[in-house]
Order: C-alpha cells, then structure tokens, then sequence
C-alpha cells in the first residue's frame, strides 16, 4: 500500500451528510477526500455497525476508486480519553504494519474534542502524520501549530520521567526554590542539574566550570540549599574583583596591628563562612601565594589570620567556579596541581547557551514577562511582546555573554522599544554583535563547500514571511496578501514548509 491515508472518527456531520445524500454538503470526511485526493480512508466509529455502513455504501457512489473501510470502537463515551486513544492506536499500528511507507493524516474536525486531542498527539509523537481540519466557510485545511509538541513538550516530560526512575534507583533531594529557578529543557541543562543534586547529597568540593553568565552563582546557591550546610551562611566571593594587595587578609582576615592600618583584628570571609558554604568565583584568578595558604585550609579545616600563629576552626563546603581552562593553567604553571585537585572533586560543566537552544525561548519568554512584571505601574510603560521575526533575530544569535546577556538585551529592548511590540530592527539595535546576518549578497555567495542551496532558499522565504507577518501585525490573511498568495491557507503551506 502506498499513497496517503485519511484516518478520522465518523462523526454526526458524515452521517447526516449520508442519509440526506449531500443535499446540504459532504462532511468533513467526503469534503477532504473530495479536496485532497485520497487513496485510502480508515474510519473509527462509535455509533454502530447499521450507520457506518450506511455511510459506506453512500461514500463509495462518490468515490469508487477511494478504499474505505471502518473499525467499530467500544468507548463508553464520547469523552474517554482513555478509550478513544487505544482505539486510534490499534488502527494506526495495524496500517503501519501494513505499508511503512504510507503518509498518514488526521482529521480532527468529526468527532469530539477529546478525539481531536489523541490525534494531535499522536501526529507529535508515535505516528507522524499530518493534520488536517474543515469548516463551511474555509473548507479543508492543514493544521499549523506555533508550536512543536514533540520538541516543547515531550523532552520536557522525558526529563521528569528520567529524574523519577534515577530517583528510585538513586534518591535525589527535592527540588528548592533555588533549584526551581534553573530554568530549561534541554538535555544539556538535565544533566547538569542532576550531577548537581548528586553533588550535593555528599561533603565534598564542587568545581563549576562555564562561560561568563551561563549561571555557576545560581547552581552554587542550589546545590547549598540541598546540602548538610543550608542552614548556614552563603557566602560569594569573587576572587577576581578583589586586588591582589588586598586578597590575602580580605580571605584569612588579621590580627590587631599585623600590618600598617590594622586597627583592629578583622574575621576573613573564610570564617565567615563557617558551617555553610563558601563559593570562591573566578577562582582561577587567585594568586599563587595565596592558593598556597588556601590549599592547607581545605586540608586542615582551619584559617590562620595574618600577624597570628594560632588557629581558627572553620567548618564549611567550599564551591569553586571559572571561566578558565584549569588544566590548561596547571600545566602552564599558573594553577597550582594540588589545589586543582581538591577542588576538582563534584565537577559540573555548565552549557553556554548556543549549545542548549531548546531553552533560548523558555528563557526569552521568562524574563520578558519578569521585564513587563517588574516596569508593570511605572508611568508610561506598555507592556512589550516580541514580533516573530524580533524572536527569530534573538534565536538565531550566538549569545557569547550567555544568560547574562540575554536579561540585559531583553531589557534594553524593552526599555527602547517605542510600541508594544518589539520589531526586528529593534532587536538588531539592542545586539552588541552580528544578530544573524551573513552580509554577503544572495546573488554573490560562493559556490562550493558549504553551500547549500535549499538552505538558501529557506533563508530567503523566512526573510519575507517574517516581514509580511510583522507589517500585518500577524495576521497570515494580510501577510498572504503583501506576499502575493491567493489565500493565507498558501502561506500556512509556505510557513509549514520552512518550518515557521
């Protein structure tokens, strides 16, 4: 069997099409047939064998060439999901059996909503197939999501089943508000958190290592907040900021009238820290003398302030984070090898954000709303909405500065958009670098590697649909029309195509 399959439920509409013999239309059923051309229809039925094959014998005068069979359905009702989902299962896995190589499409217009809803489904996940609708007034159509259910939601939901069964095998804490705040649904991200967890769960050193703003402070106060020491202090330093002159006593503090200045003795933050965690940012950066001294602390459990020789007791989890290449610097000399190694134990690499684009518009819609939450009230403000071509140009940039730059772009959009809605060049202007643009002309790129010309193609229908649907403000029926399509049913096609 080859060619396309039409499955649908047979609905009231159908049947009251059959018995008045299409006096006041086909249904949706004979409609997309009549329409699409199929080869071949499977019917799920629930009213009875007398009806169904009723409206066999009428569909077959229509269409003579057109194999249509039906499967009687035994839900208790309309509504049960349940039912209506195992009956659409057992046809659809019995025609794949039949022909792999079948196209298949849904109607979900006959039958109830709950029988439209296990078609959508099933078109996401287990059987791929098209969607299809009808009405009086626009007759068959396809079904275009703006959305992906199998890219949106079901890695979503693979997540929580994977944290589940690892949760059996291998109890993890629960999740804390800190927790909840790492955003994402990317593998990526999964694995980081749950390496972070596992961490957590035992006494021992953490190394985060990720670019600038890709969130090592955030996972550094989760995995506290999970810890034997969340009840006690949090305390950040980032050993960057602080001048070298100034790293030694700032960390170990001092005695009164140790050095010129020293007025008084001062606690360093390393006991500031005792009995709950100490997150040392950017700790490649510290010098090597005072890695030194670091290094017997983490061994002893105790601090030695400066201008004393007795020590302090200091018990507290030490977290470590860089943007650096660690080993690299060990090898060259500018890291000491046995600090590396006690600080390397819970070692969690953090994706940048080009490398975990499934969450790009989780996270573009999250702190826009935080943005319009937190400006909502202020004279003036409206809250801003993004175009689809203004998402398209923040999907398609390589965000070197990660989250952190994402929030700050999204709030100088915000801030400097004009309208509601933020366009396009409004969010070309609020980019630091190149936001997607290959400046070389369509008509001039070199042949060769790497050129592709669907891609290109591709590249150039995105361009104009996203203008037709910004200057439309979004509606397709306007937007076919500045594109010179006949109806925005074609524009949907186009749309559907490239993937909009």
């Amino acid at each position: 069997m080859t060619g396309k399959i039409l499955f649908a439920w047979l609905g009231n509409t159908d049947l009251k099409a059959a018995e008045e013999d299409g006096k006041a239309g086909f249904g949706p059923v004979a409609e997309a047939v009549k329409e699409k051309k199929f080869s071949y229809v499977r019917l799920l039925c629930n009213y009875g064998k007398r009806k169904s094959g009723g409206y066999v014998k009428w569909f077959r005068t229509l269409f003579p060439d057109t194999d249509i069979s039906v499967i009687q359905s035994d839900i208790t009702t309309p509504m049960d999901f349940s039912g209506i989902y195992e009956s659409a299962v057992k046809i659809l896995e019995r025609e794949r059996k039949r022909n792999s190589n079948a196209e298949f499409v849904f109607h979900i217009s006959p039958g109830t909503p709950a029988m439209a809803a296990i078609w959508i489904i099933l078109a996401n996940s287990r059987f791929p197939a098209k969607l299809i609708e009808s009405s009086r007034d626009f007759g068959v159509k396809d079904v275009v999501f703006p959305f992906d259910i199998a890219a949106d939601y079901i890695p979503r939901l693979n997540r929580e089943l994977g944290e589940k069964i690892i949760g059996f095998a291998y109890p993890l804490p629960p999740d804390t508000p800190e927790f909840e705040m790492i955003l994402y649904r990317s593998r990526e991200m999964a694995d980081a958190v749950e390496r972070a967890k596992r961490a957590a769960m035992f006494d021992v050193p953490v190394l985060l290592l990720g670019e600038s703003g890709t969130g090592k402070e955030m996972f550094a106060r989760a995995v506290h907040s999970v810890s034997r020491q969340s009840e006690g202090p949090f305390v950040p330093v980032n050993c960057g900021a602080i001048p070298s002159t100034l790293v030694e006593s700032e960390l170990f503090g001092y005695e009164k009238g140790a050095f010129t200045g020293a007025a008084e003795e001062k606690r360093g933050i390393i006991e500031t820290a005792d009995g709950g965690t100490l997150f040392l940012d950017e700790i490649g950066e510290l010098p090597e003398d005072v890695q030194v001294k670091l290094l017997r602390v983490l061994q002893e459990g105790e601090v030695y302030r400066i201008g004393s020789v007795k020590p302090v007791k200091s018990d507290f989890r030490v977290i470590a984070a860089t943007n650096r290449d660690l080993i690299s610097d060990v090898q060259k000399g500018d890291f000491r090898e046995d600090l590396f190694h006690r600080i390397a134990v819970g070692v969690i690499h953090l994706p940048a954000l080009r490398n975990r684009k499934s969450d790009l518009n989780l996270l573009i819609d999250h702190f826009l709303n935080e943005i319009n939450r937190e400006f909502r009230g202020q004279k003036g403000w409206i809250n801003r909405k993004l175009s689809v071509s203004a998402r398209r140009v923040l999907t398609r940039y390589s965000w070197p500065g990660n989250v952190r730059e994402l929030i700050n772009t999204l709030m100088r959009i915000s801030i400097w958009s004009r309208g509601d809605t933020i366009s396009k060049s409004d969010a070309q202007a609020a980019l630091f670098g190149d936001s997607s643009a290959r400046t070389d002309s369509i008509l001039n790129r070199s042949l060769g590697e790497g050129f592709d010309i669907n891609e290109l193609l591709s590249e150039v229908a995105l361009h104009y649909i996203d203008r037709a649907l910004e200057e439309a403000g979004g509606s397709k029926l306007k937007a076919a029309e500045l594109l010179g399509f006949k109806n925005y049913q074609t524009l949907s096609n186009w749309m559907k195509r490239f993937g909009r």
